[in-house]
């Protein structure tokens, strides 16, 4: 069994009187790729932003190797490093190349050499095949290109977790499966993943745990394959089949 990487514990997020996420409990183990599915409005990505930090969780603790990264006093810049963020609408910098929008987070962040910083974004950007396009700007790549540089963005930090947030709900039906595939090759080095996502082939056939959210709750939880094929929750059967239909 590899140690947990992450460790969420009791976790709970309210919006004034409205509570988005109720008494949260999983854990991310190396090596896991971990998909977030259910229905929109079922705290999935809510959830993402609390680990990464861009929400605050109203209570509940969140461990990064066992240490609560909540707690005062704790380096929660250090652990966005190694926490990546690749969201739905790519947040690239419109008036940076591909090649400079690889390059800003190490050096600004980390404070990598540009050198460094140059080498490592070329590396990820031959991974996720974008290549040929080092000075384009984004407004003249398509969606799925976009991603596709997002993710090398997120990699170049050298991540030791990449959170995914619904990454192909932007994109035209056509250009998911680029962005799928590049996620399914990250799987297979074995990058540990933790996804919130709508596609159920991704969910049962490269991820390796499925979490199932449902007003804010974990319903049903396990190996996916097992999760997937025969839920227990009444309410993840309807969700299935809703969307296998």
């Amino acid at each position: 069994m590899s140690e947990p990487i992450l460790e969420i514990r009791h976790l709970s997020k309210s919006f004034g009187n409205n509570e988005v996420l109720k008494d949260i409990d999983f854990t991310v183990s190396k090596g896991d790729v971990t998909s977030i599915i259910g229905a929109s409005g079922s705290g999935k990505s809510t959830l993402l932003r609390c680990i990464n930090l861009l929400e605050t969780a109203t209570s509940g603790e969140i461990l990064y190797h066992g240490e609560n990264v909540l707690r005062g006093g704790f380096n929660q810049s250090a652990y966005r490093a190694k926490v990546g963020m690749v969201f739905q609408s790519f947040n690239l910098f419109n008036n940076m190349t591909v090649l400079k929008n690889c390059m800003a987070g190490q050096q600004i962040v980390e404070k990598v050499p540009k050198e460094e910083a140059k080498q490592r974004a070329l590396y990820y950007l031959d991974k996720v095949g974008m290549t040929p396009y080092l000075n384009a700007r984004p407004h003249q790549i398509s969606g799925g290109q976009k991603q596709r540089v997002a993710i090398a963005r997120a990699l170049a930090m050298e991540p030791e977790i990449l959170l995914f947030d619904e990454p192909t709900s932007a994109l035209d039906p056509e250009m998911v499966g680029e962005v799928l595939e590049v996620m399914k090759k990250l799987a297979e080095d074995g990058m540990t993943m933790l996804v919130v996502t709508h596609e159920m082939g991704f969910a049962k056939d490269v991820s390796n745990r499925v979490v199932y959210m449902a007003g804010g709750i974990i319903e049903e939880e396990g190996p996916s394959a097992e999760v997937m094929s025969n839920p227990k929750s009444q309410k993840m059967r309807e969700f299935l089949e809703r969307f296998l239909q």
